[in-house]
C-alpha cells in the first residue's frame, strides 16, 4: 500500500511561515504543514468564490491549533489530537507552532493551489 510521512513526501519545501510537505496518492493530496508563525491564509484565496477555499479537507491536528471560518460566518477551531472534516467555503487561520496534516481531493485542490501561488507571487512582487 503505497503511504507518506512529512520526512518522506516527494515534495518538500519552506513556505516562509512554515514548512509543507506534500504528496500525491490515490486522487488526494496528503500535506503535511508545519507553521513556526501564525498563518491567516484569507489573503491567499482572493479570487475563489466568495474569497474562501472551494476545497472539503480531512485533517488531523499533530501540535497547536486551527481554526476555519465559515461562510456563514461561524468559527470551528481543532487542536492537538483533533482529527477534522471542512467542507468548502472557508477560511483557516493556523496558529504558530502548528502541525496539521490535510487530506483534499487532488483535482479539486488543484483549483485552490493555483490561487494561492498566484496571489503569493502577486504579494511577494508588491514588496
Amino acid at each position: 500500500m503505497p503511504r507518506t510521512s512529512k520526512d518522506t513526501a516527494t515534495r518538500i519545501e519552506d513556505i516562509g511561515i512554515g514548512t509543507m510537505s506534500q504528496e500525491f496518492m490515490a486522487g488526494y493530496e496528503y500535506s503535511f504543514l508545519c507553521f513556526r508563525e501564525r498563518g491567516e491564509l484569507a489573503p491567499f484565496l482572493k479570487g475563489l468564490p466568495d474569497d474562501m477555499c472551494t476545497c472539503p479537507h480531512w485533517g488531523h491536528v499533530t501540535t497547536g491549533s486551527i481554526t476555519f471560518t465559515h461562510l456563514d460566518g461561524s468559527t470551528e477551531t481543532f487542536t492537538a489530537g483533533d482529527a477534522f472534516y471542512v467542507e468548502p467555503g472557508h477560511t483557516p487561520v493556523i496558529e504558530a507552532g502548528t502541525e496539521v496534516l490535510f487530506i483534499s481531493p487532488e483535482k479539486q485542490i488543484a483549483a485552490v493551489n493555483a490561487v494561492i501561488e498566484a496571489n503569493m507571487a502577486a504579494m511577494a512582487g508588491a514588496h
